[in-house]
């Protein structure tokens, strides 16, 4: 057999994603390169490594057997490298972090001076909503985690890094009387919701559950970048994180809606499972944050004290 280290990787990825074009994407390669590169993996084992119904594809037992054992060489080679950068005295391994969608926008800004300190630590940071965060954190596939709204249902510890205020946002104002109540403007607003498992939709249907809102439910989309097209091309309203839509409201696409009880106001946080014993590097990390957070904070997210 005469297998590569990249033909290895590729295989992996298909079998996480359960597809070609998915693995593709994530490895920033063509489709036709991956396909390719699968091929002429299968072609050194007798036995198959997948299978094709329909347009979908399938990992056999086999394959998956052969799945973990390319984890298991790749994770020995990033071994090897991190035994070479910690002889030569640098901070070497990977940090694991899994993040709600909206915090694209917030931990890019509590890394970036971390990671150019020590290069040789790898970032695999996982962005999906908050079910799949929790089950990450839950399975301790990663060292951290950053929501929104903390878990009731798991042992944490948390460091809270920034405030989330959370606001009703249009691509205009609405025809509502002064002081109006919050049942007026509900009633018939077209309200566009987040899909189900997003914090954001936890918090948007909390607030009109406490306050016995009877609204009119437009649809229903799977990213904030979606619901945030939708609201600018006026499709309707949504109550949304103030971090993600800074841009916006500055190019005047998108206006805050006073409501009597917003901004919703949670905080960001960092959370891992309690009692985890943590790696030198994030362990590192969580030290780095404790002592920086607040200069970033200021640094990097004055202009939130303007709303």
């Amino acid at each position: 057999m005469n297998y590569t280290l990249n033909q290895l990787q590729i295989f992996l990825k298909i079998v996480q994603t359960q597809s070609v074009t998915k693995a593709a994407e994530e490895l920033h390669l063509t489709q036709p390169a991956v396909s390719i590169q699968l091929k002429n993996f299968q072609d050194q084992f007798e036995i198959p490594l997948t299978e094709v119904l329909g347009r979908k594809i399938y990992i056999t037992d086999f394959g998956r057997e052969i799945a973990i054992a390319a984890e298991n060489i790749i994770n020995q080679v990033y071994a090897i490298n991190y035994k070479t950068q910690a002889f030569k005295g640098q901070l070497t391994g990977r940090l694991k972090i899994s993040i709600v969608s909206t915090g694209k926008y917030i931990m890019p800004f509590f890394l970036t001076a971390f990671m150019q300190k020590h290069a040789g630590i790898e970032l695999l940071m996982d962005v999906t909503n908050k079910n799949m965060v929790i089950e990450s954190l839950e399975n301790n596939e990663v060292d951290f985690a950053l929501v929104s709204i903390l878990p009731s249902n798991l042992n944490i510890e948390y460091l809270e890094l920034l405030q989330n205020k959370l606001y009703l946002v249009g691509n205009a104002p609405i025809n509502a009387k002064k002081n109006a109540k919050p049942e007026d403007i509900f009633r018939d607003l077209p309200l566009i919701f987040r899909e189900k498992g997003s914090g954001t939709r936890q918090t948007m249907v909390n607030f009109i559950e406490g306050n016995h809102l009877s609204v009119l439910k437009k649809m229903e989309l799977t990213s904030n970048e979606a619901v945030k097209q939708a609201l600018i091309a006026g499709l309707g309203y949504s109550v949304m994180p103030l971090i993600g839509i800074r841009n916006e409201l500055q190019n005047n696409e998108l206006q805050i809606i006073p409501v009597k009880g917003l901004p919703i106001t949670t905080n960001w946080s960092l959370i891992w499972l309690k009692g985890k014993k943590h790696s030198p590097v994030s362990l590192s990390f969580l030290e780095y944050l404790k002592a920086e957070k607040a200069e970033i904070v200021k640094e990097r997210f004055s202009w939130y004290e303007n709303y």
